[in-house]
Parts: structure tokens; C-alpha cells; sequence
């Protein structure tokens, strides 16, 4: 598996810690994030983690700033995306299981380091179970479609 990271200025130490912990279980990230003491606008990190995955270079996403919810509302921009705020183990296991997120955003300024590790494997770990959620899932990507060809 193949992860996208980024991250604004406000997650940076969050960020390298999520990394050293995915390449501990030999998982392949490249970083799209700030550096160290680098400012950043963090649409423009969630545009490019985004679009990335949305052509199919990287299964899943991982996108962290001060709350998560900047980077989720741009992540959800890109058409065929879905990105979720993930600050608790239900939420991180629902949105893969029942949502198919590709994308888990996470604030830095909100969760530890700790439960950030945890979210992280709980996520990874989830697949979409389809049953009662794939309908949903359909119109959300029909709408999709039918806006992005159509925009208003």
C-alpha cells in the first residue's frame, strides 16, 4: 500500500510522527506536507494529496492541520473523493466501513499523538463493508457526476 500525507504548518510534528509510524509497519508515504518551519496553505496540500488519489496513484490519503476540517472540506472538493475527520476510533472505523473514504483528516490541535497512531491503524485496518451503505455511496457519486458534468 501506497499512502499520500500532508499536512499545513500547524500538523508538521503530527505528520512525522504519523510517517515514522507507517514506515514502521512497512508502509510506502510520500509527503506532500509543509516542512519544518515551513507555512503552508493547506488547500493547497489537501488539493494536491487529493487529486493524486483521485487518478489512482495512491489508495488512501492521510491529511492533518489544526483541526482537520479545513483539509477535509478541500479534500471533498475534488471530484471523486471522500474524506472524512476522523478524532475518535468510531468515527476513523465508520468512515472507511460505511463512507469508503479515501482520505482521513485529522487535527492536530484536537487528538494526541498516541490516538493519532491508533486512528491510524483503525483506518487503515477498515474496509467498506457495502451492505445498506453502498446505495448511498452510489448516489453520492451519481450526484457527483451529474454536478461535475453540469455545474450549476
Amino acid at each position: 500500500m501506497k499512502i499520500a500525507i500532508g499536512c499545513d504548518e500547524a500538523a508538521y510534528d503530527l505528520k512525522v510522527v504519523v510517517i515514522e509510524h507507517l514506515k514502521e509497519k512497512n508502509i510506502e508515504v510520500d509527503d506532500f506536507g509543509a516542512g519544518k518551519g515551513e507555512t503552508v496553505l493547506y488547500p493547497d496540500v489537501a488539493i494536491k494529496v487529493a487529486e493524486a488519489i483521485a487518478r489512482g496513484e495512491y489508495e488512501k490519503g492521510i491529511l492533518m492541520c489544526g483541526t482537520g476540517i479545513g483539509m477535509c472540506i478541500t479534500a471533498n472538493k475534488v471530484p471523486g473523493i471522500r474524506a472524512a475527520v476522523c478524532h475518535d476510533p468510531y468515527s476513523a472505523e465508520r468512515s472507511r466501513k460505511s463512507n469508503d473514504a479515501q482520505i482521513m483528516c485529522m487535527g492536530a490541535r484536537v487528538i494526541g499523538v498516541e490516538l493519532a497512531k491508533t486512528l491510524v491503524d483503525i483506518w487503515l485496518g477498515c474496509d467498506f463493508s457495502g451492505g445498506r451503505s453502498l446505495p448511498k455511496i452510489k448516489r453520492i457519486s451519481e450526484y457527483e457526476k451529474s454536478r461535475f458534468s453540469n455545474p450549476a
